[in-house]
């Protein structure tokens, strides 16, 4: 094999597996709402979850944590953006807790979570 054919097939083959490397990554949270312990009135709150490229929305999943440890799945609304996962809830004064899941359009899933405190109304 001639030198020029070998450097051809590694040029090849390390833009292959570069193209790979960035097509498999991980959806990141970038921005959310609530702010990882922030504070929120009570209320009708709306929920935020931006992630670093596009997500599948109808496997990834938002989990409320309320203040006495039960939890509830909350729906994510069908007008997020293709990179988000938005939610409502009418949340009453206390210590709360948003358990996330993203399935990145490539597989991977990530999780995390974002404890907030929600204040009553003045």
């Amino acid at each position: 094999m001639s030198m020029h054919r070998r450097f051809g097939s590694l040029l090849f083959a390390a833009t292959c597996a570069f193209v790979s490397m960035s097509a498999s990554a991980h959806a990141i949270l970038v921005d959310s709402t609530p702010k990882p312990n922030g504070t929120l009135a009570a209320g009708h709150v709306v929920l935020v979850f931006k992630y670093n490229s596009k997500i599948d929305q109808g496997r990834s999943r938002l989990t409320l944590i309320k203040p006495d440890h039960s939890e509830t799945v909350l729906a994510v609304a069908a007008s997020s953006k293709l990179n988000e996962l938005d939610s409502s809830a009418e949340l009453s004064a206390g210590a709360y807790v948003i358990r996330w899941q993203a399935l990145a359009l490539d597989g991977h899933i990530t999780r995390g979570d974002v404890p907030f405190t929600v204040v009553a109304k003045p």
